[in-house]
C-alpha cells in the first residue's frame, strides 16, 4: 500500500503528519505536485514532480493509486474519480470521501464554482489551525490503521 498526497494545495502541517506516519509505519508516501515542495524527504518518501500542465498531478495519482492505497486531496473531482475506483480518499480537514457522500460534495463544489464564475463568490475556507489538523490526524490515523491491517503489513 501507498499514501498519495496531492501536494500542491496540502497545508504544511498535514504534509508533516503524513511524513511522520510514513516514517513510523514504513508505508511509502508519494507527494505529487508540479513544483518541488520543501521538506519532503525521508527513506519512505518520494517527491513526484509533474509537468506544469492542468491536472498533471491528479493524473499521476489516478494512474498510480490502487485499491488499498490512501489518497489525500482537496480536489473533489479527483476524489470522485478515486472513490469510483474504490480507493480511500480524505481531505486535509479530515473529511473522508465515500460513495455515500461524494456526489453531494461534488454538487456543492460545482454550485460554488458557478457562483464564483458569475461574480458571486462564496465563502472561502477558514484558515488551517489546530482544530483542522486534529480532525485530519484523527481521520488519517483511523483510515491508515485500517488499510495497514487489511493489507497484512
Amino acid at each position: 500500500m501507498k499514501i498519495f498526497v496531492d501536494a500542491d494545495s496540502c497545508p504544511r502541517p498535514a504534509r508533516e503528519a503524513v511524513l511522520r506516519a510514513s516514517a513510523r509505519t514504513g508505508v511509502q508516501a508519494v507527494f505529487a505536485a508540479n513544483r518541488p515542495i520543501p521538506g519532503i524527504t525521508g527513506d519512505t518518501v518520494m517527491m513526484e514532480i509533474c509537468p506544469c500542465e492542468e491536472g498533471a498531478a491528479d493524473n499521476r495519482i489516478l494512474q498510480s493509486a490502487r485499491p488499498g492505497d490512501l489518497v489525500l486531496t482537496r480536489d473533489i473531482p479527483l476524489a470522485n474519480r478515486l472513490v469510483e475506483a474504490a480507493i480511500a480518499v480524505l481531505d486535509d480537514r479530515g473529511q473522508v470521501y465515500t460513495k455515500e457522500n461524494i456526489r453531494a460534495r461534488l454538487s456543492l463544489r460545482d454550485f460554488m464554482v458557478a457562483l464564483a464564475e458569475n461574480g458571486l463568490g462564496g465563502p472561502r475556507a477558514a484558515s488551517y489551525g489546530k482544530r483542522e489538523l486534529k480532525a485530519f490526524a484523527d481521520s488519517f490515523d483511523r483510515i491508515l490503521s485500517r488499510l495497514i491491517r487489511d493489507s497484512g503489513k
